[in-house]
């Protein structure tokens, strides 16, 4: 790791980003900066996109209109607010892979997924049981847990979880499609995540799409880690659900407004119960304030209530970005920052840490997990002096670090910074 080293790869990493055609989209963030002003090194968009410089126009204009117009901003804000999430459906469903009236942007993650699971999740005599990966992300069991409860029945018994083999990290796919054979007429519903949040793994939602329909069971992703960082096709590959946050790589802020999205299949099911708020009502009467609910067409009837618009604001600065770069163009930059990250690592620090995510590009998005080998008191050392380094990543216990390098906002020399540092560091004396 010699000076002369660096400098050659510096010249390289610089070389790419002066040929990336999507360059141009990092001065469209807030880049954070360190103590002595100078911008940080930033791969944690997997647990917080950065701020659209936009998005502080957006809000303000806003809570302009509420200053000025009070209750007059539902019909009369410069984005009247009465169809706010209507007019986020379009890119929403661009990014999942949907047609637009079966997406809905609406509340956040959690609570989507129960009042999805409200839909989906109705367990009879004999098909009661709920598949999702062992250590799935603790919400996701707390939510599958409670619907179980919440139906008179035990998690113990009728919550299953799949664990990779031993000594492997990720999941074989055969194994979660024979999982599903074996659970068969027993099985309610899977429910599993576009990118398993530890690991990195995307999964092939196709195939277990298909595994569940096959023995009878509804099927619903989590794609928190994944929308808008990999490409998605939910239509296509007949997810019967679908629930997302905003505030990883969609950019939209701290508690921003989540998503769903509903097959079309299931849209003019009258026998599909719903927990059923007003802001669900079909738009035409829902003013008359009608007894009868009147479901609005489109996985727009699953909302409950009004958007948060200040909440909501953000992701209208996001959205056109993505609009911009293209998917496909996002992703054929993200395999290679992440190829490239992955190959320094192996290079320069194979003794010190193992990278469970896959490396295959197809079975992974944009984030490398590691191992380090030296445990976790040295790993809480390692997060505190990347942190004093202006290398923003993070950890999950016992012993994985967590870096994503974001394709709209990340470059092939921050890679080469962070991936540099971090090996510094792991050879500095605890």
């Amino acid at each position: 790791m010699s000076a002369g080293s660096f400098e050659r790869r510096l010249q390289w990493a610089r070389a790419q980003d002066d040929a990336d055609p999507l360059a141009a989209l990092r001065s469209a963030f807030a880049i954070p900066r360190g103590a002595d002003g100078r911008p940080q090194l930033y791969f944690c968009g997997h647990s917080l996109g950065l701020a659209p410089l936009g998005a502080r126009a957006l809000v303000d204009a806003e809570i302009e209109d509420w200053e000025r117009q009070a209750v007059g901003g539902h019909e009369h804000a410069r984005t009247p607010w009465i169809g706010y999430a209507e007019e986020l459906q379009p890119a929403l469903a661009e990014l999942a892979g949907a047609q637009p009236h079966e997406v809905v942007a609406m509340n956040s993650l959690s609570v989507n997924l129960h009042l999805l699971l409200a839909s989906f999740y109705r367990p009879g005599a004999e098909r009661r049981s709920i598949l999702i990966e062992r250590g799935a992300f603790s919400s996701d069991r707390h939510v599958v847990a409670a619907q179980i409860r919440w139906h008179g029945l035990d998690p113990e018994r009728e919550l299953i979880e799949l664990a990779p083999r031993a000594l492997e990290d990720v999941l074989r796919t055969e194994d979660i499609e024979a999982c599903i054979a074996d659970a068969g007429p027993g099985l309610a519903l899977v429910l599993w995540p576009g990118v398993q949040y530890r690991t990195g793994q995307w999964f092939d939602l196709e195939r277990v799409a298909r595994a569940a329909h096959a023995v009878g069971a509804v099927v619903g992703f989590d794609l928190a880690h994944a929308i808008g960082n990999v490409p998605l096709a939910l239509h296509a590959h007949d997810a019967d659900f679908a629930a997302w946050c905003s505030y990883k790589y969609l950019n939209a802020g701290p508690g921003a407004i989540g998503g769903a999205f509903v097959h079309e299949r299931h849209l003019r099911r009258r026998d599909l119960p719903r927990l059923a708020g007003w802001w669900g009502h079909e738009r035409a009467s829902r003013f008359e304030m009608r007894p009868q609910f009147e479901p609005a067409p489109g996985a727009a009837a699953w909302a409950v209530s009004n958007p948060p618009i200040f909440s909501a604001a953000p992701l209208r600065a996001s959205l056109p970005l993505f609009a911009q770069a293209g998917m496909g163009a996002l992703r054929r930059k993200s395999v290679a920052l992440t190829a490239y990250l992955a190959s320094l690592l192996t290079e320069l620090a194979s003794d010190e840490l193992t990278i469970i995510t896959p490396a295959e590009p197809a079975q992974r998005g944009c984030q490398l997990s590691l191992r380090l080998r030296a445990g976790a008191q040295r790993g809480a050392q390692l997060i505190r002096a990347l942190s004093d380094s202006a290398v923003i990543c993070d950890w999950r216990e016992p012993e994985i670090l967590r870096l994503a390098p974001v394709p709209l906002y990340n470059r092939f020399e921050d890679v080469l910074r962070g991936a540099w540092r971090l090996c510094e560091l792991l050879r500095a004396p605890c």
